[in-house]
């Protein structure tokens, strides 16, 4: 499988690549800085490494063009002046079906997610404010693939914690998943990111996912 990965060097997307590849998928890394992975992808035939800029068309273009698939793990600032998660996504989503790609997979924060009373949790009247800004931006971002004609998954984390992970973890369709453990590991959203284009389990969906061990 050819796999397009938006924010390839950062938290999670490092841990993508290298299980990606060790599964045997192709993988495009995509970002602004992309030198770290130069020297990998010069020795592995699987890995193209792309330098450029989300909101550039024709950057996207060419890297989703011929995928099978796409992974987005991009980051941003946490006072939800960098637009990168919400209008990066838009640009992404243009792209993929200009290009027919169709499958697309996410992450976001878990405020996305509904409960009881509200469609997201970032609205609830407890939700701390110093969030809200990133939560809508994740809230945008989900809104722009949910408008798409794209097959998506919408990842919604709790706390990512930079670890391999061991994939043990739980999800759930559309709400916080049991246990919840407020925390992830950032390599464990890459294996439940891989193992959803395998399974298509939750195509147009939002999913809740937490790790199952401390």
């Amino acid at each position: 499988m050819i796999i397009t990965v938006f924010g390839a060097t950062g938290q999670v997307g490092k841990y993508i690549v290298t299980k990606a590849l060790a599964q045997g998928h192709h993988v495009r890394a995509f970002g602004r800085n992309v030198t770290s992975l130069m020297d990998e992808a010069d020795r592995n035939p699987n890995l193209k490494a792309i330098t450029g800029y989300v909101f550039e068309q024709r950057d996207v273009f060419e890297a989703v063009k011929g995928a099978d698939a796409v992974l987005s793990v991009l980051g941003g600032s946490f006072d939800g002046t960098d637009k990168t998660r919400s209008l990066g996504i838009k640009n992404i989503a243009t792209q993929m079906e200009k290009a027919g790609v169709k499958r697309i997979i996410a992450v976001g924060g878990l405020g996305i997610l509904p409960d009881e009373k509200h469609e997201y949790r970032i609205y609830r009247h407890d939700y701390p404010k110093e969030y809200l800004p990133v939560g809508e931006e994740h809230l945008h971002a989900y809104l722009n693939l949910k408008q798409s004609s794209l097959d998506w998954t919408f990842l919604c984390c709790p706390d990512i914690k930079d670890n391999p992970g061991d994939d043990r973890y739980v999800t759930a369709k559309e709400k916080i998943p049991t246990p919840n453990l407020n925390k992830i590991s950032a390599g464990n959203i890459a294996f439940f990111m891989l193992q959803e284009l395998k399974q298509n389990n939750y195509i147009q969906h939002r999913v809740g996912i937490s790790d199952s061990v401390e």
